[in-house]
């Protein structure tokens, strides 16, 4: 019969033989963007941080955000660099739509995922889960999303791109065109949306 003592060593050199660590969940933070303006230049400052966090090409990211935030820019070294004033907020929601479209596993929602091509398609492969998914770029996952998201009486951070015949400064927020009396050309400011009609939206700004 096996003794109490015989059990306790048997118990001791088992532990022993287990890893110190079984498994570790590292938590998926995405860095917050770092903007700063020089002149009518945004520069996000962290873009190279957000590409090592998100594991992905920052050349796909960095076409993305153009042609989400609809100007011109480029990457220099680990700063991005883009034409007029973004604000951080639309910038931050950028980022955070790649993530879920090109990054996220849409089974177990977890970041270790992997792009590949299958021959003109472009899929999502996650290593934690298995799962694949094709990845496909529609209007309603980003665009349309965002048109719906502006409210009245809700805030918004804007820069103002144009001045309208009347005078009133223009902002666009994805398909939306909003008119903000009082504000120059160039200028970024907080408003307030004060009346939706279709694509239009009339603003006032608010001094904080």
């Amino acid at each position: 019969m096996q003794s109490e003592d015989d059990y306790n060593v048997l118990l001791t050199r088992l532990r022993k033989s287990l890893p110190e660590t079984i498994t570790t969940h590292k938590r998926f933070e995405i860095p917050e963007p770092e903007v700063l303006y020089e002149g009518k230049t945004t520069v996000l400052r962290n873009f190279g941080d957000i590409v090592d966090a998100i594991n992905r090409e920052s050349s796909h990211l960095m076409a993305f955000l153009l042609k989400e935030v609809g100007t011109a820019g480029s990457q220099e070294g680990r700063r991005a660099q883009f034409k007029g004033r973004v604000p951080v907020s639309q910038l931050g929601d950028r980022i955070n739509n790649y993530v879920d479209l090109y990054v996220l596993c849409s089974e177990c929602h977890r970041p270790d995922t992997k792009l590949v091509k299958e021959g003109r398609t472009l899929v999502l492969e996650c290593e934690a889960c298995g799962a694949h998914r094709p990845v496909r770029v529609h209007k309603s996952t980003i665009t349309s999303k965002k048109l719906s998201a502006l409210e009245e009486g809700k805030e918004y951070d804007v820069m103002i791109q144009d001045i309208g015949k009347k005078g009133d400064g223009i902002a666009k927020i994805d398909k939306y065109t909003i008119f903000v009396p009082g504000v120059a050309k160039g200028a970024t400011a907080k408003i307030c949306i004060v009346k939706i009609q279709g694509s239009i939206a009339f603003a006032k700004q608010v001094f904080e």
